[in-house]
């Protein structure tokens, strides 16, 4: 695939897939000019049934392989949110410190920031459905064992720490392999789908996973937590020992060669499409989403409240990020300039929360975070894989999960800090500024290296702004409008 700006807004190739797609949705929506539509007058239509099939929300379950992996993660993801609020709060109450919650959460990120890019050539090289079930297993041996200590009433908190680096450290092949093999899985033509229903899967997780961890904690301790979230590994695995081989979209694997992790920097660096969403993200990523910092010392500090207010906090925000995560679904392109919207509204939203008077308050505008955030995370990570070769995509997924999740060991401690110097409204409201800062700063770049400029006008009466391109023919500022 051409890394040029010819290929800025070209669909995700598939030459290096089993089965070639006709029908692939582009990376950004780029339609058809009129003459290039006129060329063929005698092309039948679209059948209502095509069409509404590639729209359905939920299309990309009725393929079997991705359904046995729907299924599993659901399981296993509510076991993971359940040990991340019991985590949170086993270190809250160890210590009384959010620097300490911020150092553990570093700590599960850290090997991501570390090691990140060289998963990424491991995972373009290994078959991805036996990466994943020794990655899985090892989270379950992670969890199981954090459960015996805390149950037995030994666990200190340099235990919780080494868990947290031991997920971390599984996490940086598990990763990538997981956003690699949804196209795997279900194709090009589907992977916008699957990737937003995999996000709708995780939040919608969220709405139970903190439920259920605040009635353990509170009823007979954070140990049971722990148990459950191991337990739960079995769903993803027994799923991905019962997928038909031979219906995954087999994608070619790199071969072992000096140079490949310079090389999947270089393809980034030469596509800005590519290098600006991840800068965005990781502004983001390492100071706005410090959420287990935030909403641990806003219900123990600000509103006095207990774990029950904690998870309650976290449920609302995964009501919103499930709307976020079905709304991506739904619409059936990755657009740049919802990228930057959400991530502005997102830094505000943030803001708004962090001056919020009363925890009610606080509580509801933790929806349209989750909403905002999600649609940052979902557009961000759709508009990637769909642009990348597949030959490639371990890698930059790789760089896109280092630096979105590798910066959590960075403003983790500095979060924490400024929230236990400041007090969490500053902590929160600094996070809330710097995406501001970072989205306002990116969408003016993609701007003008897309060549677009801003045009206001009436539309039906209404009020309408937009970015239109100052010169015709420029893809990127296609796809970016």
């Amino acid at each position: 695939m051409s890394t040029g700006s010819g290929a800025d807004s070209a669909p995700a190739p598939t030459t290096h897939d089993s089965q070639p797609t006709h029908d692939s949705q582009p990376a950004h929506d780029v339609r058809p000019t009129p003459d290039t539509r006129s060329k063929a007058p005698t092309a039948p239509r679209e059948p209502e049934a095509a069409r509404s099939s590639r729209t359905s929300m939920f299309r990309s379950l009725r393929i079997r392989n991705y359904r046995l992996f729907f299924l599993g993660q659901v399981v296993s993801n509510i076991g993971t949110w359940m040990q991340r609020i019991a985590q949170d709060w086993l270190v809250l109450s160890l210590t009384g410190s959010s620097t300490a919650v911020g150092v553990t959460t570093a700590l599960q990120f850290l090997p991501m920031l570390l090691f990140g890019l060289y998963g990424g050539v491991l995972v373009d090289r290994l078959p991805k459905r036996p990466t994943l079930l020794g990655t899985q297993s090892a989270m379950a041996v992670t969890g199981l064992g954090l459960a015996a200590l805390t149950l037995s009433g030994q666990v200190e908190v340099w235990h919780v720490y080494v868990a947290a680096f031991a997920v971390g450290l599984a996490t940086v092949l598990d990763n990538p392999a997981r956003q690699s093999f949804v196209s795997e899985m279900v194709g090009p033509e589907q992977l916008q789908n699957a990737v937003s229903l995999n996000s709708a899967n995780f939040q919608s997780a969220r709405l139970v996973g903190p439920a259920v961890a605040g009635v353990l904690i509170t009823g007979v301790g954070t140990g049971w937590a722990f148990l459950l979230n191991g337990l739960s590994f079995v769903a993803p695995i027994a799923g991905l020992l019962l997928m038909r081989k031979r219906e995954l979209h087999v994608v070619e694997r790199a071969p072992r060669g000096k140079g490949q992790l310079r090389e999947g920097l270089r393809y980034v660096a030469g596509r800005p499409e590519l290098i600006w969403t991840i800068v965005l993200v990781g502004f983001i990523g390492t100071f706005g989403f410090n959420f287990p910092v935030f909403l641990t010392a806003f219900a123990d500090d600000v509103f006095a409240s207990g774990a029950g207010e904690y998870s309650l906090f976290n449920t609302l925000m995964a009501v919103g990020s499930v709307a976020g995560a079905l709304l991506a679904a739904r619409r059936g392109t990755s657009r740049l300039r919802v990228l930057i919207g959400a991530a502005l509204a997102f830094g505000a939203v943030e803001v708004a929360a962090a001056v919020s008077p009363s925890l009610w308050l606080f509580a509801l505008l933790m929806a349209p975070i989750g909403m905002f955030g999600m649609t940052v995370n979902v557009t961000a990570n759709t508009s990637i894989q769909m642009t990348t070769d597949p030959a490639m995509r371990g890698r930059v997924m790789s760089l896109y999960m280092m630096v979105f999740l590798g910066g959590t060991p960075v403003g983790a401690p500095i979060v924490g800090w400024v929230t236990d110097a400041y007090g969490p409204r500053v902590g929160l409201a600094a996070g809330g500024l710097v995406s501001l800062a970072a989205a306002a700063v990116v969408g003016l770049v993609l701007t003008r290296a897309g060549g677009l400029r801003l045009s206001v006008g009436w539309h039906h009466g209404h009020p309408k702004v937009r970015f239109v391109p100052r010169a015709a023919g420029d893809r990127l500022a296609t796809a970016t409008r």
